[in-house]
């Protein structure tokens, strides 16, 4: 499959001339197949001409097959099916790569097997060593609880434990861990996090949000080299189709050591690179400046990421009303006071920010701050205008709130896959009522708002083609939907299709660069086996990745 061929000679066709000004034959050519352009003038086309990473004809097959010269690929697509590069708008990428590499809970089926599993790690380790661990989540265990440290101890009486959920919003840890950090019936959950506890008043193992920060003095960070990880993570996201990620949230350190890796070559997806605040990371970002297309455009780092509240699953997102289920508002994990400068900066020195907010006290609360930045600093002072501020996640979101995010000029940045994955709980915590606003995708198109799409990977797969499904089927993978999960906030093929493209491009200040199929962008392609604009919604998440392109360089191709 895909035959590369080298053709000699060169001539022009009239109408694509202009496309190749220089004289010099494109290096590579796709045709044979469907391109989806996502251009107006022109959707579909038959083929694709790129030469220096950068796209230079788009057209009928007869006009751009003339261009090939000497030493021109040109990709036999036998029928894929080609689409503007998909870029995951929310993700952790050195997450994904740990997760790859280290001690993975993923699909743990209950308190037993997580033992079992625990009981496997620990008998590699020497006694005392760390065991670390995530992504493990309590959905569809019986009984469906938290584990405990009672849980861990079991099986891991020597070793210190932590095992994070899979939302990396809570772990639970064992006694050993809780002993060498001082955690006990007399510690106080710091501001913004929850210690919770057992009938006697003691820890009962999980630590939610802020309160995780209690062990890092005594827990190692990772397990995982960061270099390694963040090279494995962006490979298995090249070889998922994506051409392109947004990290949300790291620090200066790993930021610059990303930085170096896209100038290395060593990461075969483009960087758009968000650092934690408020923090010193923040801080030197405001007083250094945003980088921006670095290394060929393989590099932008010009964010800044909060977070105000926690997780759904854990009940940390922060609701206006107590959850159905706990009697907890959930935790707001910054006071405003001391997020308001650091918007106001922001905006001056032309940094954007993306805030973290599930509940919709917290989405109130940062659109609020918000607006009250925007209110504070004149448009004549912003260095960027408009900034493109975002909100991630926007997950569950207050009736009269909605029409704020096209008003204030807001992006609801959201990852489809929490409402697929969310569905077998949320209804719990919310209550019938509150689901009209939880992840409201059509009503918020409605109000003309884009919405970028995301995976929050290592959270969920990080796969596009299941984000693309969740869009426009808003239903499990089995199937299942569910009651009053709102089946009409569903997005229409086409939407989901930009949410994954163009829109993207548009929220991180791309959209002239990439997100759709035209002469003079970047040559990223996302190359599938079926036309998932046209394919049966079940047959969406198992469409074969055929191959993924970054700057006309292939980075991944399916082995058949």
């Amino acid at each position: 499959m895909f035959k590369p061929l080298c053709f000699a000679g060169l001539l022009f066709a009239g109408s694509l001339l202009t496309a190749c000004s220089t004289g010099e034959p494109p290096q590579l050519v796709l045709t044979g197949g469907t391109i989806h352009t996502l251009d107006a003038e022109q959707t579909v086309a038959e083929a694709v001409a790129v030469r220096d990473g950068r796209i230079v004809a788009v057209g009928d097959a007869t006009e751009v097959l003339q261009l090939i010269g000497e030493g021109t690929q040109v990709i036999d697509l036998e029928g894929a099916f080609v689409y503007p590069g998909f870029t995951d708008s929310h993700m952790h990428l050195r997450g994904v790569g740990e997760r790859e590499l280290a001690f993975n809970l993923e699909g743990v089926s209950g308190i037993s097997e997580l033992q079992e599993r625990l009981a496997a790690e620990v008998a590699k380790r020497e006694p005392g060593e760390w065991v670390l661990g995530r992504g493990w989540i309590e959905t569809h265990w019986q009984p469906s609880r938290f584990p405990t440290r009672a849980d861990l101890d079991a099986v891991a009486p020597q070793n210190p434990v932590a095992l994070t959920r899979a939302d990396g919003h809570a772990l639970v840890a064992n006694s050993r861990a809780l002993e060498m950090a001082g955690i006990d019936a007399r510690t106080e959950a710091p501001f913004g996090g929850e210690i919770l506890r057992d009938p006697e008043g003691e820890p009962a193992g999980m630590l939610v949000d802020n309160a995780m920060g209690l062990l890092s003095d005594v827990m190692p960070e990772s397990a995982v080299e960061p270099r390694r990880a963040l090279i494995t993570g962006a490979e298995r996201s090249a070889g998922l189709g994506w051409t392109g990620v947004q990290i949300a949230g790291n620090d200066w350190d790993e930021a610059m050591l990303l930085r170096k890796l896209s100038k290395d070559g060593a990461i075969p997806v483009r960087i758009y690179n968000a650092v934690r605040g408020p923090s010193r990371s923040a801080q030197q970002l405001l007083e250094k400046g945003v980088l921006v297309g670095e290394a060929g455009g393989m590099f932008t780092l010009r964010t800044i990421k909060v977070s105000v509240d926690g997780a759904l699953g854990s009940r940390g997102a922060a609701l206006l009303d107590e959850y159905a289920d706990a009697e907890t508002t959930g935790l707001i994990t910054w006071r405003a006071d001391e997020l308001l400068p650091l918007y106001e900066s922001a905006l001056r020195k032309g940094v954007q920010v993306e805030t973290h907010a599930i509940g919709d006290r917290a989405n109130r609360f940062v659109l609020d701050l918000y607006e009250q930045a925007f209110a504070s600093v004149p448009v004549k002072e912003r260095k960027v205008h408009p900034p493109r501020w975002r909100i991630e996640h926007a997950q569950i979101l207050a009736e009269s709130d909605i029409p704020r995010f096209a008003e204030l000029g807001v992006i609801p940045s959201m990852q489809a896959s929490h409402a697929i994955g969310d569905l077998h709980f949320a209804p719990k915590r919310l209550g019938d009522d509150r689901l009209a606003g939880a992840y409201a995708w059509r009503r918020l198109r409605d109000t003309g708002v884009i919405i970028p799409g995301g995976s929050d990977a290592p959270v969920e797969q990080g796969d596009p083609r299941i984000e693309y499904y969740a869009m426009v089927a808003r239903r499990d993978l089995s199937g299942e939907q569910g009651e009053n999960w709102h089946p009409e906030q569903a997005l229409s093929r086409e939407e989901a299709l930009l949410s994954l493209t163009l829109w993207p491009a548009y929220a991180a200040f791309e959209e002239n660069e990439r997100g759709s199929i035209e002469t003079g962008k970047r040559a990223d392609f996302t190359v599938l086996g079926n036309d998932i604009t046209t394919i049966e919604v079940d047959e969406i998440p198992s469409t074969p990745i055929v191959m993924t392109i970054v700057n006309g360089r292939i980075v991944h191709r399916a082995v058949h």
